[in-house]
């Protein structure tokens, strides 16, 4: 940013300088006395007054209210459903900061992270992963609600901090051809039965086809599954979905017809999924980060890698192309056995002229780690971890304390086999919460023997503060 704070300006008492941004994008100012205040709608280096709407002791939260000296980084939003007014769409919260901004402030936050909460310092900052801004977002839960005093059925995001749904005609995170169905879903849902008894819409966006998951909460008359076909047969490319209870009740309308997948074109990958399944919403990012990541691990011909919560297999088959032998873990049968089933598929698609390493799948507590079983599944010369926003203490802790036995014995009573097991060299560590990163790797540095060589961001989430980033542990020899 080019703006600089100059606090030696003086201003009314109630004007405010704006100094930074936190995660929830809130622009964070302190009074004379010391006192914090978080303000909605605020860039850092503005100075502006604000509607304080809530105290505490230690700080206050408000709305701003006028902008006496501008950010040069503030833009015009992209989308007219955007902004701090009532009804406003909560689904973005960074629509008014430059892109490029956005970026260095989740870079920040990374940053602060690792060094706060870990006292991680890396050895190198990544360049951060970026890709479009607008038109991202292939998957999303999309709420419907009949307002009776508005006469009509609305389709969309929930407003800022409200459990009311935004009234919604466009979205641009949504790719276009999704943003365009809006206004066709509100129309199709009233004049339905079951007008009353859909609560969402959950969507995902394969590379050719879009999947819709009706959530209803009655059985839906033949007249309702008749309007469902004809809606799917006016838009090309969109299949229906039912859920009528629980994620296990989730079905297709009509049998038969294309199947949902996402390619990885760098490595021959092809991933078929259902609707409900964990994908990255943002499949241009997803793409160059499985590159980046497996860059970074290296994976040779020679070596054994293990992919920890490996889910259906998105950096596990990628490096199945680069490894000897591959182990990919992950917390449910279930997904497992769908792991296996695209291991076969992109295994006979490599046929005898591509390489594709012995991979096998098995399912784990990954919450539960202990030593003992890290060396029943093996050493590995590298790891690759993905875990959800939990993250991955319990594997981390279970390496940790296998180098405190080897470092100190007598204090430390040896696992049994652990004499013959021997850690990563390079563990990979891909996270979607930068707090849970940061404690991770407090014990990757300050207890198993790693360094952090490199981290930087990945900016999954355009225009939100939502930060995902990835790091690099190199073993200490």
């Amino acid at each position: 940013m080019t703006d600089e704070i100059n606090k030696t300006d003086i201003y009314p008492p109630d004007w405010l300088l704006v100094e930074s941004l936190d995660l929830e994008a809130q622009g964070v100012a302190h009074r004379a006395d010391g006192k914090v205040v978080f303000i909605k709608g605020a860039l850092p280096f503005e100075v502006v007054s604000a509607n304080i709407h809530r105290k505490k002791n230690n700080w206050e939260q408000g709305m701003v209210t006028a902008i006496h000296r501008e950010s040069s980084q503030r833009v015009q939003p992209g989308c007219p459903h955007f902004g701090l007014h009532e009804g406003a769409c909560g689904g973005c919260k960074m629509q008014h900061l430059h892109g490029g901004a956005q970026v260095a402030v989740k870079q920040r936050v990374l940053e602060d992270n690792l060094w706060h909460l870990g006292k991680v310092k890396p050895d190198n900052i990544l360049r951060p992963i970026e890709g479009p801004s607008w038109g991202y977002r292939y998957r999303a839960r999309i709420s419907v609600r009949h307002v009776r005093k508005k006469g009509t059925v609305l389709v969309g995001f929930h407003e800022r901090k409200s459990g009311y749904v935004a009234d919604m005609k466009e979205c641009h995170v949504l790719p276009p051809h999704v943003s365009d169905l809006l206004l066709p879903l509100r129309a199709l849902i009233t004049s339905m039965d079951a007008m009353e008894t859909c609560p969402q819409i959950e969507l995902a966006c394969g590379d050719t086809l879009t999947a819709l998951v009706l959530r209803h909460m009655e059985p839906l008359s033949d007249g309702d599954l008749a309007l469902l076909r004809a809606f799917a047969a006016r838009h090309v490319g969109v299949q229906w979905w039912l859920q009528p209870k629980g994620l296990d009740s989730v079905h297709l309308l009509d049998d038969g017809g294309e199947e949902l997948s996402y390619d990885l074109p760098e490595f021959g990958i092809h991933m078929p999924f259902k609707p409900t399944d964990f994908t990255q919403v943002n499949p241009h990012i997803n793409r160059v980060l499985v590159s980046r990541s497996l860059r970074l691990l290296d994976a040779q011909k020679h070596e054994r890698v293990i992919d920890w919560f490996c889910g259906l297999g998105n950096f596990t088959l990628p490096i199945a192309t680069l490894a000897r032998e591959v182990l990919g873990v992950e917390g449910s049968e279930a997904l497992v056995a769908r792991s296996r089933e695209n291991y076969k598929l992109n295994s006979a698609l490599a046929g005898v002229n591509k390489w594709f390493a012995a991979t096998k799948f098995v399912a784990r507590n990954l919450f539960e780690m202990t030593p003992e079983v890290l060396i029943a599944d093996g050493a590995a010369d590298k790891w690759l971890i993905d875990p959800p926003r939990e993250g991955a203490f319990a594997l981390v802790q279970a390496l940790a304390q296998l180098h405190q036995q080897k470092l100190d014995p007598v204090a430390n009573t040896p696992t049994v086999g652990a004499e013959n097991w021997t850690p990563p060299t390079r563990i990979v560590y891909v996270s979607c919460n930068p707090a849970t990163l940061a404690r991770d790797a407090d014990v990757l540095v300050h207890q198993a023997g790693y360094r952090c060589s490199s981290a930087g961001m990945v900016n999954m989430f355009p225009h939100t503060a939502h930060v995902e980033s990835m790091a690099v542990f190199d073993l200490l020899t």
